[in-house]
This record gives structure tokens, C-alpha cells and sequence, in this order.
């Protein structure tokens, strides 16, 4: 994983996290806790799981595994410096002192009770729990997986063309594109992809959710929804299994409210509200799958042929793929199973503007070359990648700043005098002696002109 999928995927942010643990949820992340902590880490929990008093650091040092034979002791102690503070980041322990005085160790109090039910046995049933007839409708996998591939797809497809088909998706999936910053409205209230929002396209799909999903929590409280309620359910949704249908009965009208949202991102299959009853997809159950999340992506190959006059063969008939393509190249025709593109200096700066960047251009097409691009070493034809590159630094030589022009000077002393001025005071964007002309920024504009005012008069 990159650094950046790591963080999205490994832990949620530390505040909620630390809601979590203030509440009684912590029990639900116990099968996360096996997936995605350091092993070191685990080995601390379940070690202090039944005590109830701190733990001294030197007694936490002495369960470090014996030192290897070759093995670096700088190696060791990096790795118990990792274990700790993943813990006290997660606020799954705290740093107390003893009776003594000197600094210790305790495991979360809530974590811990939770924690010991989860490996023990009992508390109260999950919602969802509740015994179910045969469904009549039944959904096998294949339909979740093509219903969720659809429903997420729609939310890529506005992500990239935000101007049309505003109706694809809902209000709420185009608030949490807005907020988390993939999207952003122009001067004319138009809105248009950033060069975060390709970026996100990069990812897989479960990256993608999971970063989506975290936006979206940051903004519940602001729709009337628990942030609590709806971080336990999801993590009961990734603890599901696929194809299998759950119960809604006493689910609340703020839980309702949110299984109706995971429906619209295509985590849930809800045939209709009065069944009672719905089907996590594999975008649900890939949220804390760990080194598993690839899976949902397993079937997708690279479709992209690149020549080196610049020429896309797209062997693709999904309007999204289409819809990024022309992001940076223009569209020549249309075949059933195939388009061609092209690349030019217009098409790219056209993607530029937006804010993407040639690497991330070149990045996105050795992403999706099609396996037969692979024999070829590099991969992008260094020709195109080389231009797309010389593009954008043809657009970064020009600087554009708003200012006001100077210009007709009866004699060469009052150029002088009004641009030494201008100068001086840090306003001065443009001069041209022999032409007798200057450009001030527009800030300095009324000191300018106050300064000639009084020139004159003297």
C-alpha cells in the first residue's frame, strides 16, 4: 500500500476514534484490531486484557520476542516504538503513573470490557440479528456485485463530468464530493473536478469508498444523524457476508435514514424500504477488509493502447472510462467496442486548468494501459510522456498578475521618479524605460497615483 491508502484504510481519524472509544462500541473492532495492527500491538492487548492496574514500561519491554539471532536491536526497538504508539494514537491505551510515580501503561477502560466480549462471549445482539423468512427476491452475488459496481460508478461518472447528469446521484453524495474538496464550483457556480478529485480516481475502489465513506462522517451531525450510531454500523456492515440478506427490525429512524444514504454509494442493496430487509455489498464488507481490499478490483483490466503520434485506442464501452479519457484528450470517434483519442496541446492544457497535473496524467495511463503495453519498456511511450510534461511547463513560464498601465510620460525624469517609486514600495510588476511605460499591481494603484498627485503639485 502507498502511504496514503495506508492511512485512509488503516485507521479512522483520531476523532473518531476517540468517539468511538467513548462510547460502548468498542467490541465491534476487534476483528478489525486482528487485521490491521502490528502484530507487537496485538500481543500488548490481549496481554493486558484481564488486568486492571498499570503496567510499568520495563514490564512492557520484557514481552518484546526475544532478540533473533541477525537480527538489528535498532530493528527491534522501532518495532516496539511502532506497536506503542499505535495504541495511544487509537487511544486504545493511555499513559497513567503508577503509585510510585513513574510513568505506565493501561488499556482503555471501555475497550477492555468490550474487548472481553467479543473474545468471551455474550452482551446484547447486534441489530440485524433478527430472524428472517426465505426472501422471494433473493440476490445472489453477481447481482451485488454488478448493483454496487453501478451505484458507485454513477458517483465517479458526476465526479468527472459534475456539469451533466446532475440527477445520477444524490444531494448527499454530491455534499460529501464538495466537502471532501474532489469537486469545486467555478466563478459561473459551475462545478468541475480538482486535481484532488483525479487523484482519488487513481485509487482502487476500496480506497476510494473508505476516503468517501470518512467524509461523509465528518458531515452527519450537520444532517441530524448519531457520528456513534453510524461508525457501529458500518463496522457490523463489514462484518457481514456477502449474499446474505439482514434484518431492519428495531433500527431507528436515524439509522433508516443512514442505510437509505449507503444505498445511494452502493454499500447496500435495498430492494424496498417495507421488505425489512437488506443485503451489505462488497463495497460494505471491503471497508476494513485490510490486505484483502484489492478483491472488488480483481476483474478489471487495463484498456488503454498508446502510440507514440499521440493516438488513444480506448478498448472500453463504460461511459465513466470515456468520461476520463477526454479529460485530457479530445474524442475522435466512437466504435461498439472501441475509441479513439487523441493527445494535444489543447486537451492537456485543458485538463491543466483544472489543476491536474502531467504526472498525474501520465500516471493515470500507465495505470490503465491494456497488458499488451506492458512488453514495452516504459510502458508510456516516453514521447508522450515527455510532451505532456513539456506542456506544462510551456504554461508555467507565463505568470498573469492584475495591474494597472502606466504609460505616455511627458519626459523620461517623471518615468523614472513614478517607477523608482513603485519600486520601492513593492508594487512594480512591469517597466520599460525606452518605451516609457510601467504595469502596478492593483493594490498599489491609489498610492501611485496619490504620489504623482503631489509630484505634480510641488
Amino acid at each position: 500500500k502507498s502511504e496514503r491508502e495506508h492511512h485512509w484504510c488503516f485507521t479512522l481519524t483520531t476523532s473518531l476514534q476517540a468517539t468511538l472509544l467513548k462510547e460502548d462500541n468498542a467490541r465491534l473492532q476487534y476483528s478489525d484490531i486482528n487485521l490491521e495492527l502490528p502484530e507487537l500491538s496485538r500481543q500488548f492487548i490481549l496481554r493486558l486484557l484481564f488486568v486492571t492496574k498499570p503496567i510499568s514500561q520495563v514490564l512492557l519491554a520484557t514481552w518484546i520476542p526475544q532478540h533473533e539471532p541477525g537480527r538489528d536491536l535498532g530493528d527491534i526497538a522501532s518495532e516496539h516504538r511502532q506497536g506503542t504508539q499505535v495504541l495511544l494514537d487509537m487511544y486504545i491505551w493511555q499513559e497513567v503513573k503508577d503509585h510510585q510515580g513513574n510513568m505506565a501503561i493501561k488499556l482503555n477502560n471501555t475497550f477492555r470490557e468490550n474487548l472481553k466480549v467479543a473474545v468471551l462471549g455474550g452482551g446484547k445482539p447486534w441489530t440485524m440479528s433478527a430472524a428472517l423468512d426465505p426472501d422471494p427476491h433473493q440476490r445472489d452475488i453477481e447481482f451485488l456485485d454488478k448493483y454496487a459496481m453501478d451505484r458507485w460508478e454513477s458517483v465517479l461518472q458526476f465526479l468527472v463530468q459534475p456539469g451533466q447528469g446532475q440527477t445520477a446521484i444524490s444531494r448527499d453524495a454530491m455534499l460529501t464530493l464538495l466537502h471532501a474538496g474532489l469537486i469545486e464550483s467555478d466563478e459561473s457556480d459551475n462545478m468541475q473536478i480538482t486535481s484532488s478529485g483525479f487523484q482519488f480516481l487513481l485509487l482502487d475502489t476500496a480506497s476510494q469508498v473508505w476516503f468517501f465513506i470518512l467524509k461523509y462522517l465528518e458531515t452527519v451531525t450537520e444532517r441530524g444523524l448519531s457520528l456513534v450510531s453510524c461508525l457501529t454500523f458500518l463496522f457490523k456492515l463489514s462484518f457481514s457476508t456477502l449474499g446474505k440478506d439482514y434484518s431492519m427490525e428495531g433500527m431507528d429512524n436515524e439509522l433508516l435514514t443512514f442505510l437509505q444514504h449507503l444505498r445511494e454509494f452502493g454499500l447496500v442493496y435495498l430492494r424496498k424500504r417495507i421488505s425489512g430487509r437488506f443485503y451489505p455489498t462488497r463495497l460494505a464488507l471491503n471497508i476494513t477488509a485490510g490486505q484483502n481490499k484489492g478483491t472488488i478490483d480483481a476483474h478489471k483490466h487495463g484498456y488503454l493502447v498508446i502510440e507514440t503520434n499521440y493516438r488513444i485506442y480506448a478498448y472500453t464501452v463504460s461511459e465513466l472510462q470515456i468520461a476520463l479519457l477526454s479529460i485530457f484528450s479530445d474524442i475522435e470517434g466512437r466504435f461498439p467496442n472501441m475509441v479513439v483519442a487523441s493527445i494535444s496541446r489543447s486537451s492537456v492544457r485543458r485538463a491543466l486548468l483544472k489543476g491536474i497535473g502531467a504526472e498525474q496524467i501520465t500516471s493515470f495511463l500507465r495505470q490503465h494501459c491494456h497488458p499488451q503495453m506492458f512488453k514495452n519498456s516504459p510502458v508510456v511511450p516516453r514521447t508522450v510522456a515527455d510532451q505532456i510534461k513539456l506542456w506544462e511547463l510551456e504554461r508555467e513560464r507565463l505568470e498573469f498578475s492584475e495591474g494597472v498601465l502606466y504609460k505616455d510620460f511627458m519626459s523620461v525624469h517623471d518615468f523614472s521618479l513614478l517607477s523608482n517609486f513603485a519600486s520601492s514600495k513593492g508594487v512594480l510588476i512591469y517597466s520599460d524605460e525606452k518605451q516609457r511605460t510601467m504595469v502596478v499591481t492593483k493594490k498599489g494603484h491609489p498610492a501611485i497615483k496619490l504620489f504623482w498627485k503631489e509630484a505634480q503639485t510641488k
